[in-house]
């Protein structure tokens, strides 16, 4: 792919997230490197989904700073910004897709925004996106007439229209029956394969995490950050933290008073 895949292509540095005062991540740092498939987990009201949408600029960090390649996302203003944003492509959790459009119309609407494309080379392409996500047979469908699978894999396509080299993922499994999941699965390490995509996936669903992570980050609400990070397995195998051991065996958390306590086993 011509990659240096010793650099990384995103890097967090000492990044705080939340809303209002209240910090739900505090001060990590943590890189991805090209065609990786990078997983944050972690359990309910941990700060995954905050922190997924601090790194696409949909909020911006109390503090720290998101680089993407050379390039930083924070400080960065108009052009620079759209640039930066160019590099990656987001697919929401329930797809959100737009109802009154068909697949092929949803798919070439970032086309029609950010290039100047003529009709047809757009429609061309929109057409390719969703055969690389096996929805050649569902171009004119409307998104209320496929189902929960189909509607993640259009989204993902729509998220690939400008080929971005990042995809992020915000619990693509949500909802899912386990085959849908499992096809899934095989679409992301697919297009992880032939493409060299990176991508950043938001998740809990310990299967997919299994078959599809390079690597994964734990991030913890009691300690506000970073608790295990590595192959999930390995992690799953080796790891003496309490709270990693209860999340990857799907525990329950018994306390010293024999009270159930809160602890990460899902959202």
């Amino acid at each position: 792919m011509g990659m240096d895949t010793n650099k990384p292509v995103i890097s967090i540095r000492n990044v705080s997230c939340g809303y209002d005062d209240t910090v739900v991540v505090d001060n990590v740092s943590f890189d991805i490197f090209p065609g990786e498939v990078f997983v944050i987990l972690g359990g309910s009201g941990c700060g995954k989904s905050t922190l997924l949408k601090n790194m696409i600029g949909l909020y911006e960090p109390m503090g720290g700073k998101i680089f993407f390649g050379e390039d930083e996302l924070t400080d960065a203003q108009d052009d620079q910004r759209d640039m930066i944003i160019r590099k990656f492509g987001v697919m929401y959790q329930m797809g959100a897709l737009f109802g009154s459009m068909s697949l092929l119309q949803n798919v070439m609407l970032p086309l029609e925004e950010f290039t100047d494309l003529p009709r047809e080379a757009i429609s061309m392409i929109a057409k390719s996106k969703l055969a690389m996500v096996n929805l050649e047979n569902a171009t004119y469908k409307l998104p209320s007439a496929i189902s929960g699978g189909m509607k993640k894999r259009a989204a993902i396509a729509r998220a690939m229209a400008l080929d971005p080299g990042i995809l992020f993922l915000d619990e693509p499994g949500a909802g899912l029956d386990p085959i849908s999941s499992a096809e899934l699965d095989e679409l992301i390490l697919n297009l992880s394969r032939t493409l060299g995509i990176t991508f950043v996936i938001v998740s809990h669903e310990l299967e997919s995490i299994y078959k599809t992570a390079d690597r994964v980050i734990m991030l913890d609400k009691d300690v506000k950050s970073i608790v295990a990070e590595g192959d999930p397995k390995h992690l799953r195998d080796t790891s003496e933290n309490i709270f990693v051991k209860r999340f990857f065996h799907r525990l329950p958390s018994l306390g010293k008073t024999g009270h159930e306590e809160k602890c990460p086993t899902s959202e």
